[in-house]
């Protein structure tokens, strides 16, 4: 009882994950502390092949020994102390839901607000708070006002979801839906730029642009696209899925227009949240798509859903906690040295082919991996069946691999058990 009037005193005092008392600091803050101290003299890059660094950070993770997980590309586990933190918020909230969860969570937001915003380098109200990327880019893609004729571009390699949504739009309101393709991996920006700029004609209005694609993990040039673009008149919406969390980036360093991205990517939050980002001047001309005062300048409007998850909510603040625990820039390196380091191993094997970039600049954590003979799915039935290792297959478009995705709890053992399995695949399937 004493510890649960505690509980509850902290949350309605507002404090909870951003006070002194918050679960990271308890579970965590010391150890990291102690081990920071041992690397705090390494740049980023010498960090990221630490292992005794990184094996604190691996403990903190609940994940699964019985596979080895490489799609975090779809969802990232939350590391335990976020998990906890969602247990609590909805043993609360179960205690007495419309008092807890409308009189208690839900003062929460604004300080969550305060906390991504500072995260994303913007202003608070411009951040608002929900359920994943689709939701997120779907209020800005039916939220804009276009007129019969008006042209969006964007890509074939886009998110089916986003493509669906413009889909939508040109059927129910006679705009034009142009899609250009890309053959990835690409190590020209301007290659990049030069496409959406040939596509542009006095009609358009919007471009679409996915900040790291999800299939193979292609980082684009979204500034020089954002450039670009408003030279001409141009609005840009960007999908930041798989870049938000990962990159070390603030928004405005983007240059675009909207920003929509899933929190339970690589920021490892609660799954099912997520953030929409819209420029201040913008939001009174975008439309919520569920309800609230259309035309306010407001961005809680958008956040007008009725009853949701408020522990998945409040959860966020503690995987915040654990982000910057590590670092942005730390955790970058490390989940990119973590896709070089299988990647360059196999990347010579006879009959496996790589279909994402090694260099810096065009990638991170996606990578793209096949075998000549093989389709995504025998080589991703291949994997699991015979090794344990959870991946994706990928067929879409022009895309024909397996999508391998490691994070920060991966260890090395099951990279190198991954290399093993690709070889050993390789060289067993006949020609």
């Amino acid at each position: 009882m004493t510890n649960r009037r505690k509980f509850i005193t902290q949350a309605a005092a507002l404090a909870g994950a951003f006070s002194a008392s918050s679960l990271f600091n308890q579970l965590h803050a010391e150890e990291w502390k102690h081990a920071s101290k041992k690397i705090d003299h390494l740049s980023p890059q010498q960090v990221a092949t630490d292992e005794d660094y990184w094996s604190t950070i691996q403990n903190a993770f609940s994940v699964s020994p019985n596979i080895i997980n490489l799609n975090n590309g779809g969802v990232s586990p939350s590391p335990l102390v976020v998990q906890q933190a969602v247990a609590r918020f909805n043993d609360l909230s179960n205690e007495g839901p419309s008092y807890f969860m409308w009189r208690i969570l839900d003062q929460g937001r604004e300080p969550l607000r305060e906390k991504l915003a500072q995260l994303a380098g913007v202003d608070p109200e411009e951040i608002a708070i929900n359920r994943n990327a689709t939701e997120s880019l779907n209020t800005v893609i039916f939220g804009l006002t276009f007129e019969k004729g008006d042209e969006v571009i964007g890509t074939k390699q886009d998110y089916p979801n986003m493509i669906q949504a413009y889909k939508t739009r040109a059927l129910r309101d006679g705009i034009v839906y142009k899609q250009i393709s890309f053959d990835f991996p690409i190590e020209n920006d301007e290659q990049i730029v030069k496409a959406y700029a040939d596509a542009i004609t006095p009609r358009t209005k919007v471009i679409h642009v996915t900040h790291m694609i999800n299939w193979v993990g292609q980082t684009m040039p979204v500034r020089k696209i954002c450039d670009m673009a408003h030279a001409k008149g141009i609005e840009v919406v960007c999908d930041g899925a798989h870049s938000f969390g990962l990159m070390d980036f603030k928004i405005p360093d983007l240059g675009c227009d909207y920003f929509g991205t899933s929190l339970h990517k690589f920021l490892s939050a609660p799954i099912g949240s997520g953030m929409m980002w819209i420029k201040k001047e913008h939001i009174a001309k975008i439309w919520p798509l569920v309800c609230g005062d259309p035309h306010s300048a407001d961005i809680r409007k958008f956040e007008t859903l009725g009853t949701r998850s408020f522990p998945i909510e409040q959860g966020i603040g503690e995987a915040i906690n654990f982000h910057e625990g590590i670092g942005s820039k730390r955790k970058e390196e490390r989940i990119r040295y973590l896709k070089n380091y299988w990647a360059t191993k196999v990347k010579d094997i006879p009959r496996v082919k790589l279909h994402t970039s090694m260099k810096p600049q065009f990638s991170c954590a996606i990578c793209g991996v096949s075998i000549d003979g093989m389709t995504p799915s025998e080589l991703d039935t291949a994997l699991f069946n015979q090794y344990k290792i959870h991946t994706v297959g990928i067929v879409w478009e022009n895309v024909s691999c397996v999508r391998v995705t490691p994070h920060v709890y991966t260890r090395l053992a099951d990279l190198d058990k991954l290399v093993h399995a690709i070889e050993k695949i390789a060289s067993s399937k006949k020609t």
